[in-house]
């Protein structure tokens, strides 16, 4: 194994699959001659070549829509749109065709792109470069969604994507980058796409998260060990299709459960989870399921970003109030 950072990770798994596999091709803006605004394809236009790994115009719609012709014909392409934000642009063919490719053709054509993006805020961008936008996405039939936290689980869950023979949204968090680093196996290196993380046991409550807020989590964990308070922590992994197993075992075992994330409150993802909750494991819930979140705002500007991003102290906060119950 070697010890890598989510972003190292992340190319590791591009240049294992473009040397495995001869249809799949990478494309972006400035994804090539330049290695992407973050540096994460640089090296791999010259080792594989400009027919393997090309930079396309600023055009996200034509982007994703180009990628949906080649996945039904056989190829398997791997498309970096810049910032997270700069999605919204090529929404129609996503939802209105690469999701429904299957359905539409009875089962004659599969879509197997990957629509890789920097995800989420906490690096100072300006407007669009720190949005949260999974739900749009998991909401909608066809489309998985995946955002990993971990550089070990980033590889394993890249190189799913690719190939899965439907659509995948790959939001990669951008402050993970280059702060996060872990070993890494080598070679052919695979985590199911649906599958939980177990971060952390814990008997006294549950902490539900994804994404950057795993890591915030676990900080808050390590606080409230302090006192006493043994969380658990469940890292998502995957947001389309979710791991409402792990989610409902989490909560029969401890009673309370926290959500945390980053995205705006109302009828962001925790709402699923928590309606799931109340659906299913009603009757083991000591206390009302509370949550974390962003605020039904945009994303402010930088010199506010940390006022609007759930902070330790919040979430040290909201764990304190849901022990007391």
């Amino acid at each position: 194994m070697a010890i890598m950072t989510l972003l190292e990770a992340i190319r590791s798994a591009l240049d294992y699959e473009l040397g495995r596999d001869p249809n799949v091709l990478i494309f972006g803006e400035d994804v090539g001659f330049n290695g992407g605004v973050f540096r994460v394809t640089e090296g791999l236009q010259k080792k594989y070549g400009e027919k393997r790994v090309f930079d396309t115009p600023l055009a996200e719609s034509a982007l994703v829509g180009i990628s949906i012709g080649m996945a039904i014909n056989g190829l398997k392409p791997v498309a970096e749109i810049q910032f997270d934000g700069f999605t919204y642009p090529a929404f129609d063919q996503l939802i209105s065709h690469a999701s429904r490719m299957r359905t539409r053709s009875r089962g004659k054509f599969s879509c197997p792109l990957v629509v890789r993006a920097p995800y989420a805020g906490g690096v100072h961008a300006p407007e669009h470069h720190s949005e949260s936008p999974e739900v749009f996405y998991a909401h909608t039939p066809g489309l998985k969604v995946v955002v990993p936290s971990t550089p070990a689980d980033a590889k394993g869950l890249l190189l799913s994507a690719i190939r899965d023979p439907d659509p995948v949204i790959f939001f990669e968090p951008k402050k993970l980058y280059r702060t996060t680093k872990g070993e890494v196996p080598d070679g052919d290196y695979t985590v199911p796409i649906g599958k939980a993380r177990l971060v952390k046991e814990g008997k006294d409550m549950s902490i539900i998260t994804w994404g950057v807020m795993v890591s915030v989590c676990e900080e808050v964990a390590r606080q409230l060990a302090q006192s006493g308070v043994d969380v658990e922590i469940i890292d998502l992994r995957t947001i389309a299709p979710y791991d409402i197993a792990a989610v409902l075992a989490t909560t029969q075992k401890t009673g309370r459960v926290m959500i945390v994330h980053e995205a705006p409150r109302t009828c962001g993802f925790s709402t699923e989870i928590a309606a799931q909750i109340a659906e299913k494991a009603l009757y083991y819930l000591k206390a009302p399921i509370l949550r974390v979140t962003g605020y039904d705002t945009v994303m402010p500007l930088y010199k506010l970003e940390n006022w609007y991003l759930p902070s330790a102290e919040k979430i040290l906060f909201t764990a304190k109030k849901l022990m007391e119950y």
